[in-house]
């Protein structure tokens, strides 16, 4: 006991009695969450482009890869957050997941040097890789960071913490947008993989002295052990109990399964439709999201008023207003599209995320974290990437790699297909209103 109270955080509080952060933590949070941020960025946006310029331009590698990925990070998800509920701790997974992580994003980097002869073994072993990559994030970044970051806030001050999670992801595509595409020019990817892992590696020494664990949080054992705990939230007893969890987890599945309809394949339009250099192509993707920032401190001040929904309504405008322009062949228009989209991805994230967390069961972060994960990461990358890479397939634009193999990229067919989607988000966002005005009626 006297070892973990060692790493736990103290206590503040502001004269509302609501817990305050010091500058110190939130240095904890910003640095911690942006490392496992520049990670999954590379997954989003650069494993895509390695898959096409390394192994071969099918989009049906990315479809697989995304899919069995998502169930391997969702699954991982539940076994880590199981034991972090367990445990009463979210240290230990971070310290030990950003190493092990590490070194899964250099074996991943491997696969470039297999017998390219084999295509459907060499297949295996980049989806495995992804997966064992994914798997082991979960216990690091999703399990342990996002169920920490739930762990030492509580509503009514989640706003600002909501601002910064959403701001994370989309600062490590910027900082992946403007500087991985450059150094992958410079150094190729295997060794853009090697410096990446190292940097996780060196990131899991740092949570040693960056990171500790909220003292309040208080175990949560099933009695008939581990893994029945693990399956049981497969029950989603949880959403049956909760209905304003539900309609959230119900938000999150629509809006991303038109999300990742493009957002797998973004890179490579950028790159083999519109002609990007690679470090070029970072540019346009991260330079507008830089804009696109200032937009979530904005939110924040709503959130924590509980005025989710307009924020919500107005981020899938602007998500179809991206969508409807972003594939122009004009670079101001092209930026114009995805600062648009950026907007409302990270804005509606945001507003999802500080819901999901103030209807999150007290002693189930870690657990509640695998839910959504099937919601926001299993269900969207099931089903939105495929239809992504079957219009790629039939409608995509024709192009060659730069090993030669002929293959289809996206053209203005996906993003306009997604744009038609996201309409059908206002549905559970209206139905999620309706539940929230019965259980707040005074607002």
């Amino acid at each position: 006991m006297a070892d973990k109270n060692k790493h736990t955080l103290e206590i503040h509080r502001n004269e509302k009695g609501l817990r305050v952060l010091t500058a110190k933590e939130w240095f904890f949070v910003v640095v911690v969450g942006l490392a496992g941020q520049l990670v999954w960025c590379v997954e989003n946006t650069w494993y895509p482009n390695y898959i096409y310029s390394k192994i071969a331009p099918d989009p049906n590698i990315i479809s697989w890869m995304v899919a069995l990925s998502a169930m391997a990070s969702t699954f991982g998800c539940f076994v880590w957050g199981t034991m972090g509920d367990r445990l009463a701790r979210r240290r230990p997974q971070m310290l030990i997941g950003y190493a092990l992580w590490g070194i899964t994003v250099v074996l991943f980097g491997l696969t470039e040097y297999l017998d390219h002869s084999k295509m459907f073994m060499l297949t295996v072993a980049v989806v495995f890789g992804d997966c064992l990559m994914s798997f082991i994030g979960a216990m690091a970044n999703d399990s342990g960071f996002i169920a920490w970051t739930t762990d030492i806030t509580e509503e009514g001050n989640r706003g600002k913490m909501g601002a910064v999670v959403a701001v994370l992801p989309v600062a490590g595509t910027i900082m992946g947008g403007l500087f991985f595409g450059k150094i992958i020019e410079k150094v190729d990817y295997f060794n853009f993989f090697l410096i990446l892992g190292v940097f996780l590696v060196l990131m899991s020494v740092c949570v040693i002295f960056m990171v500790k664990d909220a003292p309040d949080l208080t175990e949560n054992k099933d009695p008939k052990g581990f893994w029945h705990q693990v399956f049981s939230a497969f029950n989603f007893n949880v959403l049956k109990e909760n209905r304003m969890m539900k309609l959230i987890c119900m938000i999150f599945s629509v809006y991303f399964i038109g999300f990742q309809m493009y957002f797998s394949h973004l890179t490579n339009f950028l790159v083999y439709t519109q002609h990007y250099s690679t470090g070029n192509a970072g540019l346009v993707l991260g330079l507008p999201l830089i804009a696109a920032l200032p937009f979530t401190f904005l939110c924040s001040k709503y959130l924590d008023n509980g005025k989710f929904y307009n924020v919500m309504y107005g981020s899938v405008a602007l998500t179809i207003a991206g969508l409807c322009i972003v594939w122009v062949r004009s670079t101001p228009v092209t930026c114009l599209g995805i600062f648009l989209f950026g907007t409302g991805y990270m804005c509606i994230y945001q507003s999802l995320m500080v819901m999901l967390k103030n209807h999150m069961p007290a002693n189930m972060h870690g657990q509640s974290e695998g839910i959504r994960q099937i919601f926001y990461v299993i269900i969207p990358m099931c089903i939105g990437t495929p239809i992504g890479s079957w219009l790629i397939n039939h409608f995509g634009y024709a192009m060659h790699n730069e090993l030669g193999e002929a293959g289809f990229s996206a053209n203005w067919v996906t993003f306009i297909v997604a744009a038609c989607w996201m309409p059908l988000t206002l549905i559970p966002i209206t139905m999620a209103k309706k539940e929230y005005q019965k259980l707040h009626p005074e607002q």
